[in-house]
């Protein structure tokens, strides 16, 4: 082995032009094997950070109450109907707060009094949603709180924060007065103590947070809440955390992941896409290494018939060309790394990209994969050149 890896290597250091030059492509190869990996990776973060940022990632209900059948006399069948007067509600949720605070996983916990109004100002009315925590939990959710743009956090009883859209489309500025007619025709008055951006859509145009006191008395619910959401880490044990919730409590529990479904497939899809591009990468440094190793045999075929005249074996002369190969690629690999390397360097943390920037996480480039299956692969393309090489006959390579 140590005698063909020596004459393996004076092979390529006599061709020292050709030898750089296929360094250089596997080198290319990797690099963009790398960087489609710190892309792809880096993206599924930001598209993830950025779903499950703003939202709960464990949200505790009260159980929908079905239609029950009410035992009647004779062929009559009747049922007792739910009641959609009614609103959905956990009436004693005190009890829930220390079990989830205590599970494994929970980082943050809001109970909340959510429904539907409309703000009104002047002329103008626009459908919101209110949603109604204690001025301590404000920003355990939604970074509310970092995301106000003009005024501050603050939820005074007779205080509002909305969002920006919504701010733009009524003409209103922090200071100004709104009136709120929620679903049970309640009516209230509520000054702008804040306007915020999340730059979510929705969240922008329809969210409106206020004190959990002046939604208990805006909604009529004198007790209880209207769900209790949750914050995990990570995120994508919610579905574990959830089934431990859903035993320990018995309320209605949902994961971030049932609601997000589509974000999975997206996710997928674009992992798939990501592969397909690094095999092609692959393709391209075997199909390069092939030809090139199949090149130098041709050219080199008079001293292989010397060698085999000399008494190699066809074994030394294949073990020879899959050497060469395997050290092109090891070579190249490496140098494509370190490419790969330097040029992620001056790219910001995926949480710190900016808008329409590019997310990529140098920590996804998967360096040793891409050094090892590069190898790999030219080690396997250098197979049949080397036993093409060792299937010469040494009296016609001579004698040419």
């Amino acid at each position: 082995m140590r005698y063909a890896a020596k004459i393996a290597l004076r092979h390529l250091l006599s061709s020292p032009g050709q030898t750089a030059l296929l360094v250089t492509g596997v080198a290319l190869g990797v690099t963009v094997f790398i960087f489609m990996s710190a892309l792809i990776g880096g993206l599924a973060t930001l598209l993830t950070q950025r779903t499950v940022g703003s939202i709960p990632h464990v949200t505790l209900e009260m159980r929908e109450r079905d239609p029950r059948p009410v035992p009647l006399a004779g062929t009559v069948q009747a049922v007792v109907q739910k009641d959609i007067s009614r609103r959905e509600q956990i009436p004693v949720w005190e009890p829930f707060v220390p079990v989830i605070e205590r599970t494994p996983g929970v980082t943050g916990i809001s109970p909340q009094i959510r429904g539907s109004a409309f703000v009104e100002r002047g002329q103008a009315v626009a459908p919101v949603g209110v949603i109604g925590v204690n001025p301590g939990n404000l920003s355990v959710i939604a970074d509310i709180e970092g995301a106000v743009v003009d005024g501050n956090a603050g939820l005074p009883v007779d205080g509002i924060l909305i969002g920006r859209t919504l701010a733009e489309d009524l003409g209103v500025r922090v200071g100004q007065v709104l009136r709120l007619v929620s679903d049970r025709g309640r009516e209230r008055s509520f000054r702008i103590g804040g306007i915020f951006s999340l730059g979510i859509a929705t969240a922008d145009r329809q969210a409106v947070y206020m004190n959990f006191r002046a939604a208990r008395a805006l909604f009529d619910l004198p007790t209880g809440v209207s769900r209790i959401e949750v914050k995990v880490a990570p995120v994508n044990d919610a579905p574990a955390i959830a089934q431990t919730l859903r035993r320990a409590t018995g309320l209605k529990v949902t994961p971030w992941t049932e609601d997000n479904a589509q974000l999975f497939d997206a996710l997928d899809a674009q992992g798939r896409t990501g592969s397909i591009i690094k095999a092609f990468a692959l393709i391209t440094i075997i199909v390069g290494i092939a030809s090139a190793m199949l090149l130098s045999i041709v050219r080199r075929r008079a001293e292989i018939g010397i060698m085999r005249a000399m008494g190699a074996s066809k074994r030394l002369v294949t073990t020879i060309f899959v050497l060469e190969g395997t050290l092109i690629g090891a070579t190249g690999a490496i140098a494509g790394a370190l490419l790969a390397w330097g040029a992620l360097a001056p790219f910001p943390p995926v949480s710190e990209v900016a808008q329409g920037g590019l997310p990529v996480d140098r920590g996804q480039g998967q360096f040793l994969l891409a050094i090892v299956l590069t190898t790999l692969a030219a080690a396997a393309a250098s197979i049949l050149p080397a036993r093409r090489a060792a299937s010469i006959d040494p009296v016609e390579a001579i004698g040419q």
